[in-house]
């Protein structure tokens, strides 16, 4: 599992860090400027080779993380690197707005990407479960408000809602904003009803450690049916058929899925009593689930397969896929800002600041799940990418635009010994923030082996 997640990482930071580079890269040969190299990668170059009239060198180095792009620049080479160079094609000779251009234009990829990653994924249709909720809690704040396990929620402060990530992104931004959320669901087939939520009701960091506790609802899970019986194993065996909804295991409940699964799992060679309902008439059936080794343990086994959960296709049109990647894409990024400004200003806490090894375990639960779900993680991250290089941070691209604003406003550029120390303190605080997201990894994973909480 840690190296299927770590290959799915280097996939995702390998196509997004291209992209970003590839950005400056092309504004770069648009605005005239020389490109010395394009390095996918940090480090020592294993492979390099030169293509085209300028000759740029296209490198793969020993670092997966992160890459760059190397134009003529005096800045960084010598008078005799610089010497047989056309300098009327070196980045400093360029004009402040070309080379804003140049710098901005790494963002504006991974902005660009996320946007035709969603508008992609909006136009082929994904499958998104059905947004039926099942309340935690009947002192929870949805039980509060008025919502009934079953209820179909079909829009939020009067938008459409197609899925159930779109409720979740919904609640996560209301917390941020501090607003009240207004819902309208359809309750037994019924009219549809409103339901309203006030203002505070959600909170970010309660959201972030437990969604369901937060809300006091979850995704309902379906009914305990099964939807086909493999021959010869213990439920053909004992009589079971398609369609039978099982209700009771020795006299226990099972409510949903989850609750069978588990049961049968436990139960590996047991003999089990099982209240069915078939055509509307109970029955009962005994069945022995077989023993199966998995990870060096025995689980049991029915020899069966359940009905899948309730789902919903959303699909749009080529134009409208256009506008929701763009809307989606939008929302990401100011949903991005306003988290970065609580963590500043210690509204929300710092453990929301994730490192590698976070997003590398994400990746390779979202490849499991399936592309649609891996595509929507990469556009995630790319819109994270984005955002924080614009960020006015020295060394970031967000830094330099900062140089460049001031330099308009002044008339002149900062001087060198300025610009360094800057640089210096912009290192000192991406090695910091580097430090806590590392942190938080391993407290994350530490908890995680441990149970503790």
């Amino acid at each position: 599992m840690f190296l299927y997640s770590v290959f799915h990482f280097l996939i995702a930071i390998s196509i997004l860090v291209s992209i970003h580079e590839l950005g400056h890269y092309l504004a770069a040969r648009w605005c005239g400027v020389k490109v010395i190299r394009f390095s996918l990668g940090m480090g020592k170059v294993l492979w390099s080779r030169k293509f085209g009239k300028d000759q740029t060198e296209w490198a793969i180095s020993m670092l997966p993380i992160g890459g760059y792009v190397s134009m003529l620049d005096g800045r960084s080479m010598s008078d005799e690197e610089l010497a047989g160079h056309d300098l009327n094609r070196e980045f400093t000779r360029q004009s402040v707005w070309k080379r804003m251009l140049i710098v901005a234009a790494g963002p504006v990829a991974n902005f660009l990407l996320a946007i035709l990653l969603f508008a992609g994924l909006f136009f082929t249709g994904t499958t998104e479960p059905l947004p039926r909720i099942a309340l935690t809690s009947e002192a929870g704040v949805a039980a509060r408000a008025g919502f009934k396990t079953g209820d179909i929620i079909r829009s939020v402060d009067g938008t459409e809602l197609h899925g159930w990530s779109q409720l979740a992104d919904a609640i996560v931004g209301a917390a941020l904003e501090h607003r009240a959320i207004r819902f309208e669901v359809e309750r037994d087939t019924q009219a549809r009803s409103s339901v309203f939520i006030p203002e505070g009701a959600f909170r970010l960091e309660d959201l972030e450690k437990d969604f369901a506790q937060a809300t006091g609802m979850t995704l309902a899970k379906p009914a305990a049916v099964i939807h086909e019986v493999m021959p010869d194993g213990p439920a053909a065996k004992s009589g079971f058929q398609t369609g039978d909804r099982v209700q009771l295991i020795d006299g226990k409940a099972v409510p949903d899925v989850t609750v069978f699964v588990d049961i049968i799992g436990r139960s590996a060679g047991q003999k089990l009593e099982f209240g069915i309902v078939r055509n509307g008439q109970s029955i009962t059936l005994f069945a022995t689930p077989a023993e199966e080794e998995r990870n060096g343990k025995l689980v049991g086994k029915l020899h069966v397969a359940l009905e899948p959960p309730e789902t919903t296709v959303v699909r749009f049109g080529a134009l409208d896929s256009i506008t929701r990647g763009i809307s989606k894409t939008w929302d990401g990024s100011v949903l991005n800002l306003k988290l970065l400004w609580k963590i500043v200003t210690g509204e929300a806490s710092i453990k929301n600041v994730t490192g590698p090894v976070t997003i590398a375990e994400y990746a390779g639960k979202a490849a499991k799940v399936g592309i649609e779900s891996f595509i929507s993680l990469l556009a995630a991250i790319s819109i994270g990418l984005g955002v924080m290089n614009l960020l006015p941070v020295p060394v970031l691209d967000g830094g330099y635009l900062l140089y460049y604003s001031l330099e308009i406003l002044r008339g002149k550029a900062l001087s060198d010994l300025t610009t360094q120390r800057l640089q210096q303190v912009g290192i000192a605080l991406l090695v910091m923030l580097m430090a806590l997201a590392f942190f938080n990894d391993i407290v994350r994973q530490y908890v995680k082996i441990t149970g503790l909480i």
